[in-house]
């Protein structure tokens, strides 16, 4: 977007907050009410009993002890939350010990030293049955014993019905797909990041060059340098975001940042196309983003404004603040800055003074509404004087009562004195 003159580049449009990091897809799909269905169907068909399991309920052994502890695994190979882990000696008939099995499917406990089968229950099992049994846990005194009950085994699905095993097929499938997903995504984000990066430093690449190049370097060779690194951090904004739309051409944000790419390297046709492309996007989204269509506006603004298409440009900047009237001063202000670098002067001046009727209390307006009039300003024959026009008097008084000590202050006080204009200490700064 746009690069604003000296130290006013803190308003620069990478202060929208256009980089929307992508959400990934969460829980998986095996929360979804059919795979809930699913989950309960098993647990009410496996492990059928011919007699009653007694009640269960947390026992302090006596005498001497031994810890146990385990983590329930099921079917679709995640954490199994809730539920029961009783320990039993007849075989599930009855439970002596009993440890209620965490969200993260984990439980634990104290148990009488002996060889027990460990039997998962879950909140919603019946009584008379069980969802799954572990044999041979041995419990030995002053030690801790590991009993992990895990339903993804293959012996356990083997016994599933034809159905359930399908469900579960299509539950792992989903799942899969789920993961992917979510790889994408951290790619896509991890990129995005960087983008965010380069545009920063693009947007300070001067200051990066006078830095590397140090006070000598003529302000040619800053700018030499500095259009150098633009180049450099543009180019890599293109290829990721070339590389990303490929994978994932639905998403306007990768859209808009191949926009701003494309302008940054005046690649302006192509701007244009995926701006458009993402505006295309949002329009057509149950829930359009404000933000980034008042952002792909602005960019379609930006690069007419570059063209020299002074009516195309107005249309979009206004679309864009219309689009998004939180943003509608930053947008308009923008319009009047890339104008300004355009050396556009009667753009720069109207989009300066529309751009003041959302904020009039941004100092930089008046500057540049001040240096697109000085351009009509005559010399006085008799006195030698600059003669400045009326508006452009009053535009550099309003910069200096809202900017007394800004960037541009000595500046302007070095005209209005050549003009013979005193600095007006009556003027206020307006209230917006």
């Amino acid at each position: 977007m746009a690069w604003l003159v000296g130290d006013e580049a803190q308003a620069s449009p990478s202060k929208v907050k256009e980089i929307r990091f992508f959400e990934h897809a969460g829980k998986m799909v095996r929360d979804a009410p059919k795979e809930k269905n699913m989950k309960r169907n098993i647990s009410l068909w496996l492990g059928l009993l011919a007699f009653a399991l007694l009640p269960a309920f947390a026992q302090t052994p006596a005498g001497p002890t031994g810890k146990v502890h385990g983590h329930v695994t099921n079917p679709t190979g995640e954490p199994q939350a809730n539920g029961t882990v009783g320990l039993s000696t007849d075989g599930g008939a009855t439970q002596k010990f009993t440890y209620p099995v965490g969200p993260d499917g984990n439980y634990a406990g104290d148990a009488a030293p002996g060889t027990y089968s460990a039997v998962y229950r879950a909140p919603d099992t019946p009584a008379g049955k069980m969802v799954d049994m572990l044999r041979g846990v041995r419990i030995v005194e002053g030690t801790d014993v590991v009993a992990d009950i895990d339903m993804s085994r293959q012996e356990f699905i083997d016994k599933m019905p034809a159905d359930q095993k399908k469900q579960l097929e299509d539950l792992k499938k989903a799942n899969a797909e789920a993961l992917k997903t979510n790889q994408v995504i951290n790619t896509l984000n991890a990129d995005l990041k960087v983008v965010n990066q380069d545009i920063k430093d693009a947007e300070g690449a001067r200051a990066q060059s006078a830095q590397v190049l140090g006070a000598a370097a003529t302000r040619d060779a800053v700018e030499a340098k500095a259009d150098e690194i633009r180049t450099a951090k543009y180019t890599e904004i293109e290829t990721l975001m070339k590389k990303d739309t490929a994978v994932m051409p639905d998403q306007s944000i990768l859209w808009t940042n191949l926009g701003r790419a494309d302008v940054g390297l005046k690649k302006y046709d192509e701007a244009e196309t995926n701006y458009k492309k993402a505006l295309d996007l949002e329009n057509a989204s149950k829930k359009p983003k404000p933000e980034v269509i008042g952002v792909a506006d602005a960019g379609l603004g930006e690069v007419y404004a570059r063209q020299g298409k002074v009516p195309e440009a107005n249309a979009a900047f206004d679309a864009a603040a219309k689009a998004d009237p939180t943003r509608a001063s930053f947008h308009l202000r923008n319009e009047a800055v890339i104008f300004f670098q355009e050396k556009n002067t009667d753009a720069q001046v109207a989009a300066a003074a529309e751009a003041l009727k959302a904020d009039p209390n941004q100092a930089i307006l008046y500057y540049i509404m001040g240096q697109g009039l000085i351009q009509k300003a005559t010399i006085d024959p008799k006195t030698q004087r600059i003669v400045l026009p009326p508006d452009c008097t009053d535009a550099y008084q309003h910069y200096l009562a809202l900017a007394p000590t800004g960037p541009y202050a000595a500046e302007v006080k070095g005209i209005l004195d050549q003009a013979g204009e005193k600095v007006s200490t009556n003027y206020k700064a307006p209230k917006k």
